[in-house]
C-alpha cells in the first residue's frame, strides 16, 4: 500500500505541465539519440546535463531518465532498417531485425520492437515500484564499513562484467580512483596532485570530464568512420504484428523482461549484456535454433524486451543505495548531486518528490514512447538520412557551452578536450570508459567512508570483516578477483594438457 500511495503521489507531481513537457522532451531526445548511430544515452546525458541546472531536481531527473530509456526504444530503428545499431544494446536486434526487413517485413519488426519495449518497460516498472523501498530500508542498516565493501564490490563487478579485457577494465578503474583524489584532502585539508594549479584545488570538474569522455570522443570516433546510408527504400507497412507473431513472441518477451530487469540491478550489468543474454537464452530454448539470424520475430522481441526492462532495474541501486550500475546511471547520480539531492536510503524520506516522481514519470514516458515510435516511423527514417556533418558542429558547440557554463573558465574547456582525446584513444585501443567514470565519481565517497571506518576501529581493518553485510560484500569481491586472476591461468593449463 505504501508503494501505491507513493506512486499516486508521484503521478500528481508528474502531471504538472512543466514535468509533462520535460518528460516528453526527454523521451523525444532519447528516441532521436537512439535513432542516430554513434552518440548513445551517456553522451546525450553528458551534453544536456548543464541544461538541467536551472530546473527543479525532480524535473531534471524526469527529463534525463526519459533520455535514457527513450534511447533504448529508438535504437531498434536503425538496427532493423540499415543494419547499424543506433545504440550498443541494439546490436543483437540487427541479427534478425534486418533480415526481416530484407524479406519485406520491416513493419512487423519495427512494430514488435516498439510494443515489446513498451510491455517490458511497463512490467519492469512494477518491479522498481515494489523493490526500491525494501532496498532502501535494507540500506538503513549500512554504515561506513558496509559502504566501503559495497563500493569496492561494485567497482570490481563492473570490471568483471565488462565486454573487453578485465585487465584493461581494472586499469581504468584504478585511474578513475586516482583522478578522484586530485584536489584538497577532505579530512586534513592538504593539497594532493594539484601541482599548485588553482583550478585543481577543488579537483577535476565532473562535467568537463564527462563531456570529454562521452561527447568529444564520440565526435572524433564517428568522424573517423566511413558514412554508410544503405537504408531500405521500400515503403514500410503493416506495423502491427500478426497473431502468429504474437504467439511466437509472447514467452520471449516475458523471459527477456525478467532477465533484463535483474541484470540491470547488478553493478556492471548493462543493457548490452542483457540483450545479448536474452537472445542467447531464446536460441537455447527454441525448438528451431537454426532459424535465428534468418529473420524471425523472436530474435527481435527478446533483446528489445531485455534492453528496455534493464533501465528500471538500474534505478533500484541508484535510488536506494546511491550506487550507479553503469555509466548512464553515474551521470544521473552526478545530476542528483549537483542539485543537492543525495540518493540512498534516506532519499524516500528527505526527497520523496524526486523518488516517486521519477518512478511515476517512467509510466507516462513509456506511453509517450509508444506514440513516438509507432506512428512516427516515417519521421525517424528521414532523420537517419541527415548527413552527420550537420550534427557534429552542434554537438561540439553544446560540449563547449556545457563545460564553460559550470565555472566560467577556459581551463574546464581544456580539460574537456584533453579527456575527449583520451576517450578517443581509449575507444581505439578497446579500453572501456565505464569503470573509469564510476571510479572517478565513487572514489571520493569510498575514501571518505574508508577513513571514517578506520577512525571508528582505531586503525583496525578487522571492522570490514566483523560486520556481516560488509564481510559478505568483501567475500564476493575477493571471489570475483580470484576468478579474474585464476581463470586465464586455468584455461592456459587446460590447453597445455590437451595434446
Amino acid at each position: 500500500m505504501e508503494s501505491l500511495a507513493g506512486l499516486f503521489y508521484g503521478l500528481g507531481i508528474t502531471f504538472q505541465p512543466q514535468n509533462l513537457f520535460f518528460c516528453f522532451v526527454g523521451c523525444f531526445v532519447g528516441t532521436l539519440v537512439g535513432v542516430l548511430p554513434g552518440l548513445g544515452p551517456s553522451g546525450a546525458l553528458a551534453l544536456l546535463l548543464p541544461v538541467t541546472f536551472a530546473l527543479p531536481p525532480s524535473t531534471a531527473i524526469i527529463m534525463l531518465a526519459g533520455i535514457y530509456y527513450g534511447a533504448m526504444y529508438g535504437g531498434s530503428t536503425t538496427s532493423i532498417l540499415i543494419n547499424i545499431p543506433g545504440e550498443a544494446a541494439s546490436v543483437v536486434t540487427c541479427l534478425d531485425g534486418y533480415q526481416m526487413a530484407r524479406k519485406g517485413r520491416a513493419g512487423p519488426a519495427l512494430g514488435m520492437a516498439a510494443i515489446a519495449s513498451f510491455i517490458a518497460g511497463a512490467i519492469s516498472l512494477f518491479g522498481l515500484l515494489f523493490l526500491a523501498p525494501p532496498f532502501a530500508n535494507f540500506a538503513l542498516k549500512f554504515s561506513s564499513p558496509e559502504y566501503v565493501s559495497l563500493i569496492l564490490c561494485g567497482l570490481i563487478l563492473v570490471s568483471f562484467l565488462g565486454s573487453g579485457s578485465r585487465l584493461k577494465a581494472f586499469m581504468m578503474g584504478a585511474l578513475g580512483l586516482l583522478l578522484g583524489t586530485i584536489g584538497t584532502d577532505p579530512i586534513e585539508g592538504m593539497e594532493r596532485f594539484a601541482f599548485k594549479i588553482p583550478y585543481l584545488m577543488d579537483g577535476l570538474g565532473l562535467i568537463p570530464v564527462i563531456m570529454g569522455l562521452f561527447g568529444i570522443s564520440e565526435i572524433l570516433a564517428n568522424l573517423e568512420e566511413e558514412e554508410f546510408r544503405g537504408i531500405l527504400t521500400e515503403k514500410i507497412k503493416n506495423l502491427f504484428p500478426t497473431l502468429r507473431d504474437w504467439k511466437d513472441s509472447a514467452w520471449p518477451i516475458v523471459r527477456g523482461t525478467v532477465l533484463g530487469f535483474f541484470i540491470g540491478v547488478i553493478p556492471g550489468g548493462n543493457t548490452d549484456i542483457s540483450s545479448t543474454m536474452a537472445y542467447a537464452l531464446e536460441k537455447k530454448v527454441s525448438k528451431h535454433p537454426q532459424k535465428f539470424g534468418t529473420g524471425i520475430i523472436e530474435g527481435v522481441a527478446a533483446p528489445e524486451s531485455a534492453n528496455n526492462s534493464g533501465p528500471s532495474g538500474s534505478f533500484i541501486p541508484l535510488l536506494s543505495l546511491g550506487i550507479p550500475t553503469n555509466s548512464t546511471m553515474a551521470l544521473l547520480l552526478a545530476s542528483l548531486m549537483i542539485h543537492g539531492v543525495t540518493p540512498g536510503p534516506f532519499l524516500i524520506n528527505q526527497n520523496p518528490d524526486v523518488f516517486w516522481s521519477v518512478i511515476a514519470s517512467m509510466y507516462i514516458g513509456n506511453l509517450m514512447l509508444l506514440a513516438l515510435n509507432l506512428p512516427l516511423v516515417g519521421l525517424w527514417v528521414q532523420v537517419i538520412k541527415i548527413p552527420y556533418a550537420y550534427f557534429f558542429p552542434i554537438i561540439f558547440l553544446l560540449c563547449l557551452l556545457g563545460s564553460y557554463s559550470i565555472a566560467n573558465t577556459v581551463f574546464d574547456i581544456g580539460v574537456m578536450i584533453l579527456f575527449g582525446i583520451f576517450g578517443f584513444l581509449m575507444k581505439k585501443y578497446a579500453y572501456e570508459s565505464t569503470p573509469l567514470i564510476l571510479a572517478f565519481i565513487l572514489g571520493p565517497m569510498f575514501e571518505e567512508h574508508f577513513r571514517r571506518s578506520l577512525v571508528l576501529s582505531f586503525g583496525s581493518f578487522g571492522i570490514f570483516f566483523e560486520r556481516p553485510i560488509s564481510a559478505a560484500f568483501l567475500g564476493l569481491a575477493i571471489l570475483l578477483l580470484a576468478v579474474s586472476l585464476l581463470g586465464p591461468l586455468i584455461k592456459k593449463k587446460q590447453f597445455e594438457i590437451i595434446p
